[in-house]
């Protein structure tokens, strides 16, 4: 695409006489990711303001800069595109420069507090078990059709908009039909994924959370709305009450329920058996029995959402009880670790992986947890540093150690925060609540270790917080991380 035929996509304010004719290769936001024949676009944000970078740029090799009015003062290099928003011209952009794949995919999107990771997964897992091929972004990583699951470099610990659209591109060149993407507030606040032309979209539950961020829980409601506010159709949680400001927005909608709340997808007689989740469900297409593997209750509204989703993507009944029985789960989410004595029949602790990070998440696996274990449960979890909510960190200490026999108070990515702060409020969150059945012990690995080697034959270890992801931020250091590895290391080390 040429500079003139990308301006005229756009809404730009500036005279046409400084566009020039030139080829393009991309577009960015970041100054040290430009490349020549780039259009940089200058962000001004919390920190960084992308105007202080246009001779860096210029010299990287891009052809002309977007951004919303040049600071006094400040002369730039190269052809100067004015837009009234930096970051929707970002996306618009990024996906115009893509060719608009979003366009050649049935699209579904999925947000909320909780539960959104799980449910993306199961969406993907059940549109592929109805013959559809599907990709996947999420927070775990991004999937093609191929089913592969892959991970973006370092340095784009969150896609932005051009990620977005080149992931999109590569699942269309890969003989995608759909694709499942994680919404999170972020990217919704962001423009991040403005020029995705949703399909479907999926509300799961909203509880506090990323207030660092959008200041109020109501800000943080409505950047989430806007996902079912830009999607034609809508499947939503009728047991969240935040569900009845969502309703009629979208032009058409279900609602799913595990609770009993009048849906029109709903859960009922629901049991936690050794092989996983059985209940009955009662929909549009008809009422049938259904077997989720996996642990947690909790699982079955993430079922109802997947299944509500994919059936508006033409799937059947059989489809989807089929497509249910044969999941196995998402990495990091309820994940048992594979223990070789469990594995033989011999009594040993059960370990689980699990991503749950704020207090009401957390409570929720400890609760599913402790139904069905038969000895003491353990956990283990720290907090995040920097400005991440620090408002949970007493909160997470209470529910830990309110509801687990045995917790372990440790690091979870502290960044540049002292960790001895961290786990003070942690340790403070547990003494209001009268509990003094906890330990800090600062060395992510050596509390694993502490926690496993201490857990007796039926007891259960639920390493919590940070579950699928591959890095641990300590001290300004982003060192690498396996929670899985770690965890079957200490196992070993206690003879399995």
């Amino acid at each position: 695409m040429r500079l003139r035929d990308l301006a005229q996509s756009l809404t730009v304010l500036s005279d046409e006489a400084v566009w020039p004719d030139a080829e393009l290769t991309g577009i960015t936001h970041n100054a040290a990711w430009v490349e020549p024949g780039n259009v940089f676009v200058a962000i001004r944000g919390a920190r960084f303001d992308g105007h202080q970078f246009l001779q860096d740029v210029a010299a990287r090799g891009a052809v002309a800069v977007l951004g919303e009015g040049l600071p006094d003062g400040v002369p730039s290099p190269l052809p100067y595109l004015q837009v009234a928003s930096a970051r929707a011209a970002l996306a618009d952009a990024a996906a115009a420069l893509a060719g608009h794949p979003g366009r050649e995919l049935k699209v579904v999107g999925v947000t909320g507090t909780d539960g959104k990771t799980t449910t993306s997964w199961l969406t993907r897992h059940l549109l592929r078990a109805a013959g559809l091929p599907t990709g996947l972004l999420s927070t775990v990583g991004y999937e093609l059709p191929d089913g592969e699951l892959r991970h973006f470099p370092a340095h784009f610990t969150t896609p932005e908009a051009p990620q977005v659209q080149a992931t999109l591109r590569g699942m269309v060149a890969a003989g995608g039909a759909a694709v499942v993407l994680e919404a999170s507030s972020h990217a919704l606040a962001l423009d991040r994924v403005r020029g995705v032309p949703w399909a479907v979209a999926v509300w799961t539950h909203l509880s506090a959370e990323h207030l660092d961020f959008h200041g109020t829980l109501e800000n943080y409601f409505a950047d989430k709305r806007k996902l079912i506010e830009r999607a034609p159709f809508a499947v939503l949680n009728a047991d969240d009450p935040w569900t009845a400001q969502l309703r009629g927005i979208a032009p058409a909608e279900v609602t799913y329920s595990a609770e009993g709340q009048h849906a029109d997808w709903q859960a009922r007689g629901v049991q936690e058996t050794a092989d996983g989740l059985r209940f009955e469900v009662h929909s549009p297409l008809g009422h049938f029995a259904a077997h989720l593997p996996m642990i947690g209750r909790f699982n079955v509204a993430n079922a109802l959402a997947g299944m509500a989703a994919a059936a508006h993507l033409g799937a059947t009944a059989e489809q989807l009880v089929a497509g249910l029985a044969s999941f196995r789960g998402v990495p990091g989410r309820m994940e048992l670790v594979a223990n070789p004595s469990l594995a033989a029949g011999r009594a040993a602790p059960r370990v689980i992986v699990d991503f749950a990070h704020t207090p009401p998440s957390l409570e929720k696996a400890l609760s599913t947890l402790r139904a069905t274990t038969v000895g003491q449960l353990w956990v283990v979890l720290g907090s995040a540093g920097g400005p991440r909510d620090p408002g949970k960190r007493a909160p997470l200490g209470e529910v830990a150690s309110r509801l687990a026999d045995h917790a372990v108070f440790t690091e979870e990515d502290h960044r540049d925060t002292p960790l001895t702060d961290i786990l003070a409020e942690m340790e403070r969150g547990a003494r209001q609540v009268g509990q003094s059945n906890f330990v800090s012990i600062p060395d992510r690995a050596a509390a694993i270790a502490h926690a496993i080697h201490a857990a007796q034959p039926g007891d259960t270890v639920l390493l919590a917080g940070k579950g699928p992801e591959d890095t641990l931020e300590r001290d300004g250091e982003t060192l690498p991380w396996n929670e899985g590895e770690v965890a079957r290391t200490a196992l070993a080390g206690r003879g399995g």
